[in-house]
């Protein structure tokens, strides 16, 4: 099981990740949360990772403005994680996700997001040269940041029936990037990945599972 530990960034600004791995973990990944901060749902994806052979941390990315956030999948905790996301420049996230990093350099890193994390997984792949692999799912600010590069291979997630990101924008992306794997999944909504939200598709959460771990596995090998 994980646990609680503490990074510090380049700014000196401390803050609290989950970190968790298995007895075997040749691989190294960075989990990001959600607006709804590292909860239960997202330790949980970490636990999963783990046993799938990962070495997972999690950094808490919100602790810059409220330590400890856990949020609940309800239209307040969605209120209340968008004012905190606000409240955060993303130069001072990247430098949370890079701290979290370099604890698992120097093997090659993997990245992977969900919702905000999906799209700071974008930009962190675009921004940093940290990471061998980034993966999205239902990051709904990558179309805005679409004309970025990507400096390492990339996966990304969609849900069809996504009322928060057009069928514009998945199209955007995939014509900016044709380079990029890109999946959209029928019947399929935003959080669908999350067993927590009404959303929740299982047989979608599956196929996006097993390509997610599938795509890290190819491109972190030692």
């Amino acid at each position: 099981m994980g646990h609680i530990t503490t990074l510090k960034a380049a700014d000196g600004h401390e803050f609290s990740a989950w970190e968790t791995e298995s007895s075997h973990h040749p691989y190294a990944l960075i989990v990001l949360q959600e607006i709804f901060g590292v909860n239960h749902h997202i330790r949980q994806v970490c636990e999963n990772f783990a046993e799938a052979g990962f070495h997972v941390i999690a950094p808490a990315l919100f602790d810059r403005v409220q330590r400890g956030v856990e949020l609940d999948y309800s239209a307040e905790g969605v209120k209340e994680g968008l004012a905190l996301r606000a409240q955060i420049p993303l130069a001072k996230t990247l430098l949370d996700i890079q701290a979290a990093a370099a604890v698992l350099k120097p093997r090659k890193v993997g990245i992977i997001g969900y919702c905000w994390g999906g799209t700071l997984a974008w930009e962190a792949a675009c921004r940093t040269d940290d990471f061998a692999a980034a993966v999205g799912w239902y990051g709904g600010g990558i179309a805005a940041s679409r004309n970025e590069t990507p400096r390492c291979p990339v996966q990304l997630h969609f849900g069809e029936q996504d009322a928060s990101i057009p069928h514009t924008d998945i199209a955007a992306i995939r014509q900016a990037h044709p380079e990029v794997e890109l999946y959209v999944y029928d019947d399929a909504g935003h959080g669908f990945g999350c067993p927590e939200r009404s959303s929740f598709n299982a047989k979608a959460y599956q196929e996006a599972q097993a390509r997610s771990i599938d795509f890290l596995k190819s491109n972190l090998n030692p």
